[in-house]
């Protein structure tokens, strides 16, 4: 009997990977629109603007990148239902629709009122990639590989805003829609052929599909889905006698649901009070105010290639460091970027020759870029869909991402305003507040969860004993055990 689980060696994390790689392609063209706004930006205000006759407006291209935020709202209250009605994999497989309805509006536009349809559009698609993806890849993958795994999304969204800073410095404006438009074929073409998560097809009754997505997703190793089945089926078990619907009620039926949808508001609200969509959207912008020595677009290219470094070390150390630790180095690192940005405009703001040092915009925005996807970037999502049992799960991180994107809206909307109201170093040095209350509240509040499984999580959260979860655990298997043999591998 093979026991490579046991030794620490995950079962089939290969097929895993290969399932998380398919998967995040959708996520790859969320970065493609989330960095198309950056160097096309200027080219739509300008006079040889692609679209219609006269250059798009400040009011007008805000409303643009903020529409996104409007779309992802808008999808939000029904990714969950569409996930436990459909399965993860049919709301993965939705994603295409919006995603290539985007690209088709901007490949096709004659005046700006397609771009706003494309980026509503681009929204729905962002909102059900940040909820499906680390649900479908927590449901799938292992312990050991959970949360490196889990922090590919953002480093394939780094991927694609890099990929579009590219794009936008060397293709035309078409052509940039058509490169978009194949990487949404090859997700879905991919995705179609990927299993459904066990954990799913288990709460449905589905135990003979339910084994044979274990069987592909572990590589074919018959004791670990034996092992993994009668876990799956407990945990099912518990799950329909705690909570027969789930509605805000069932936030609050014991206090490790609670404590851990206090978590996901926490981390998912402090992802973007960190000013991450404002910076990613008006990057060519901060760095033309504040003067630098590189043209903006070699500057954008510049940042998307650090936050793509940041990202792979991301899912280098996430297994390795834990997820406190990241966000905490994360928070911190954010915060002292902020604050080097914010005092080197200051200075600027003055009057004072700052033209020798020039280049600190330049490294104080590649620091921050490379310490949010380090810690703050993945470990928000990772965190979010391991203090949730998976009965509710979608229901809750819906209710949180909800307020993710509300404060994301508010940050590309409005971050021209505070720039105006408070200076552009203090819309700096206000970030960097947000990012220190990150960090406060992650040391006395965020649980470790690196290498854990879902039910000690729980326990931790409700403050159960470390043989609590245990104890139960063997009860329910005794009662099952008898099943398991009629659905044997």
């Amino acid at each position: 009997m093979n026991t490579r689980k046991t030794a620490g060696v995950e079962p089939g994390k290969w097929k895993q990977f290969f399932a998380t790689i398919i998967i995040n392609l959708s996520s790859l063209a969320y970065g493609l629109i989330l960095g198309w706004s950056s160097p096309m930006a200027p080219l739509l205000q300008s006079e040889e603007t692609p679209i219609g006759s006269v250059p798009m407006t400040s009011e007008q291209m805000s409303w643009m990148n903020g529409m996104l935020c409007v779309g992802a709202l808008g999808i939000l209250p029904f990714c969950s239902p569409l996930a436990e009605r459909f399965g993860r994999k049919i709301t993965g497989c939705i994603i295409a629709i919006p995603s290539g309805l985007c690209w088709l509006l901007i490949l096709l536009a004659v005046d700006y009122t397609y771009l706003w349809a494309a980026r509503l559009f681009a929204g729905i698609a962002a909102g059900l990639i940040i909820f499906v993806i680390p649900i479908y890849i927590s449901e799938i993958t292992g312990d050991t590989v959970r949360g490196q795994y889990g922090s590919i999304l953002v480093f394939s969204v780094n991927i694609g805003i890099l990929m579009a800073y590219i794009f936008g410095a060397i293709l035309r404006y078409n052509i940039f829609a058509i490169c978009a438009l194949v990487n949404v074929a090859l997700f879905l073409g991919g995705f179609l052929f990927m299993p459904e998560t066990p954990i799913y097809l288990m709460r449905k009754g589905r135990i003979a599909e339910a084994t044979r997505s274990l069987m592909w997703l572990k590589g074919n190793n018959k004791a670990t889905v034996e092992q993994e089945l009668s876990r799956l089926q407990a945990l099912a078990k518990e799950n329909t006698a705690n909570n027969k619907s789930v509605g805000f009620s069932a936030l609050f039926r014991d206090r490790g649901t609670f404590k851990g949808f206090m978590i996901a508001i926490a981390m998912l609200g402090g992802q973007q009070f960190c000013g991450i969509s404002a910076v990613v959207a008006y990057t060519a912008t901060i760095f033309k105010m504040a003067g630098s020595s590189l043209q903006p677009n070699i500057a954008t290219v510049l940042v998307g290639g650090t936050q793509v470094l940041g990202s792979w070390l991301s899912t280098l150390m996430m297994e390795r460091a834990g997820r406190r630790p990241l966000i905490m180095i994360s928070s911190a690192g954010m915060a002292i970027c902020h604050c080097i940005l914010g005092a080197f405009l200051c200075v600027q703001s003055w009057g004072h020759d700052v033209s020798s040092f020039s280049w600190i915009p330049v490294i104080a925005i590649s620091g921050y870029a490379i310490v949010y996807c380090l810690g703050m970037g993945p470990a928000p999502y990772v965190v979010a869909s391991e203090v949730f049992s998976s009965d509710i799960s979608g229901f809750a991180n819906s209710i949180a991402m909800v307020f993710m994107w509300i404060v994301a809206f508010l940050n590309m909307k409005y971050f021209p305003f505070v720039m105006d109201l408070l200076g552009i170093d203090g819309a700096f040095f206000l970030l960097a507040a947000f990012c220190i209350c990150t960090l406060v509240f992650t040391f006395f509040f965020i649980p470790e969860t690196k290498g854990r499984d879902i039910e000690s999580i729980l326990d931790e959260l409700n403050g159960f004993s470390g043989s609590f979860r245990k104890d139960q655990y063997q009860r329910t298997s005794v009662e099952i055990i008898g099943k398991n043999n009629n659905h044997a591998v």
